[in-house]
């Protein structure tokens, strides 16, 4: 099987060393490529096509924010992204998840954390840190009182089973373990689970839970 390939985003070279280490000691993980803005995300993602990009949230030129942005609206499939941070909570974190990040990771995390959150990340089976999601969305989020993501939920229309398996979503469980909770097939989850992210317009699980949270579907106290 081929190696999780991952472009590392970040203004101080002693971070991209670190995390450069830590990754390539790992047989399934390999960086291919560094920068050290924002702003030069595009033509690397565009030429590597890494599966991860580890980018750092605050960076002089263009932040993680909006590179992200830019990623997912100019790049034709593109890669997962995980953002790298100092503060876990910070509202330019949940900025970068709304943006459409698929989980964060803190600089000061262990090697076993940082290899484990890039796995998870590429994989997209389950959400990164699900009690650190919830905390910013309890704090930056609008309360359940986003007229644009109670639209979105409403015009979804989520079937029972549907509804549950977002509600198992929100709490961090992968599919497997969803699947244990439900009694069904693995198989039969991973259908609930795209239908979900199909009919509430979602990139991904991240995206998703993001949108339960602001819609109001599920409270994130």
């Amino acid at each position: 099987m081929p190696p999780i390939t991952v472009l590392l985003v970040d203004d101080e070279p002693l971070v991209r060393a670190g995390l450069r280490a830590v990754l390539e000691a790992q047989p399934d993980l390999e960086v291919v490529g560094e920068a050290a803005d924002g702003a030069a995300v595009i033509p690397l993602v565009r030429r590597l096509r890494p599966d991860v990009v580890a980018m750092d949230v605050r960076m002089p030129l263009l932040d993680g924010i909006e590179a992200t942005r830019a990623v997912l609206r100019i790049v034709p499939d593109p890669p997962k992204i995980l953002v790298v941070t100092t503060f876990e909570n910070d509202e330019y974190v949940y900025e970068a998840l709304r943006a459409g990040a698929d989980g964060f990771l803190l600089k000061r995390a262990r090697p076993a954390e940082i290899v484990h959150a890039v796995r998870l990340v590429a994989e997209g089976e389950s959400l990164l840190f699900p009690a650190s999601v919830r905390q910013l969305a309890a704090e930056y989020g609008d309360g359940g009182g986003n007229p644009a993501a109670r639209a979105a939920l409403e015009r979804a229309q989520l079937t029972e089973r549907e509804a549950e398996v977002l509600r198992l979503m929100t709490r961090g469980l992968s599919n497997a373990e969803i699947a244990g909770q439900l009694v069904v097939g693995t198989e039969t989850v991973k259908s609930h689970v795209s239908a979900v992210l199909a009919k509430l317009g979602a990139r991904d699980r991240t995206q998703a839970v993001i949108a339960a949270y602001e819609s109001g579907f599920v409270s994130p106290g």
